[in-house]
């Protein structure tokens, strides 16, 4: 199939276009959230294309993968003809959560793509059909080595999105571990925290340096409090990091117990950091099962055949 898809959420994209299809990926002449085209930061096959918007018209696209609700006004502006398609929701609802409506409840047309369970459950979809495709993420290897008594967050814009991504937490965490912090608009993150000198801030690197530098840190510190399923997690395990996560959202189902501690109370989660901090062997042991459950649940293949089986049920013929 030719299937055309924003890069929106670069990790997840990354995953979705290892499959066997074409991608095309939108291009505008300024390369903003409409129009980025193909990652720097992330290993993208030869299989993605970037287009700019006014040629779109003429690429014989199959599939539109929406993941924005004015994308849809966009693909029907820039294709010039209505084009099968599919919305994917990485979000949990935001406001008045049981009452959230979402944006494509009033249709059955365009099938919605939860991806999490969590997700599902949570948003009312309306007349829309749903689907549940979880995560799949390309294996970067055990890549652990632990060799500093640090935490490690992954987390982009803390600053903005505060007590959502957990950002208010990691003063009370940093006193019990030194923690290290990657993402985009992290580098004034330390000194925002009062922990400049205390907290080391990773800007936006490249997918393959952060997880070398990710995996030298003891555990992976999950703090948010309402995110879908950041797959900065899943990647953690995969490279073989313990986990500490709040227990909220989706990480409960997706952190086994023996993979590390997740909890809602905060003096749990801080003896279970002093923990991995200080014991190197539990800590290996935990990332190891980490890593274990990672790859049976969030193997590439899996979420591709997924995807596969329902790109065909969407485009006929």
């Amino acid at each position: 199939m030719k299937i055309m898809v924003w890069h929106v959420h670069g990790s997840w994209t990354t995953s979705f276009v290892h499959g066997r299809h074409d991608y095309l990926v939108p291009l505008t002449p300024d390369r903003g959230p409409d129009g980025r085209g193909r990652a720097d930061t992330y290993p993208w096959p030869g299989t993605v294309r970037e287009v700019p918007y006014d040629r779109l018209a003429g690429e014989d696209v199959d599939v539109v993968v929406y993941q924005r609700p004015h994308e849809l006004g966009l693909a029907r502006e820039w294709l010039g003809r209505d084009v099968p398609g599919v919305y994917v929701e990485h979000n949990t609802p935001a406001g008045d959560v049981p009452k959230t409506r979402h944006p494509l409840a009033d249709r059955d047309d365009i099938p919605i793509v939860h991806v999490t369970h969590f997700n599902d459950l949570f948003w009312d979809s309306g007349r829309a059909s749903t689907h549940v495709i979880e995560h799949g993420v390309v294996d970067p290897g055990y890549l652990y080595t632990g060799e500093l008594a640090h935490a490690g967050v992954v987390v982009n814009e803390p600053i903005r999105r505060w007590r959502v991504a957990g950002t208010d937490l990691l003063p009370t965490f940093a006193a019990t571990a030194p923690l290290d912090v990657f993402g985009m608009k992290v580098t004034n993150l330390p000194s925002t925290l009062g922990l400049a000198g205390e907290m080391e801030a990773f800007e936006d690197l490249p997918q393959a340096a952060m997880h070398a530098e990710l995996a030298r840190r003891r555990v992976y510190l999950h703090p948010y409090r309402w995110t879908s399923l950041g797959l900065s997690l899943i990647e953690a395990m995969m490279i073989g990091m313990p986990v500490v996560a709040l227990a909220t959202t989706e990480a409960v189902e997706a952190v086994p117990p023996e993979a590390g501690v997740v909890s809602t109370k905060l003096p749990t989660l801080l003896r279970a950091l002093d923990r991995y901090a200080d014991d190197p062997e539990l800590a290996a042991q935990a990332g190891k099962a980490a890593r274990s459950a990672a790859l049976a649940r969030y193997n590439l293949d899996r979420f591709l055949t997924d995807w596969d089986r329902l790109l065909g049920s969407i485009v006929p013929g």
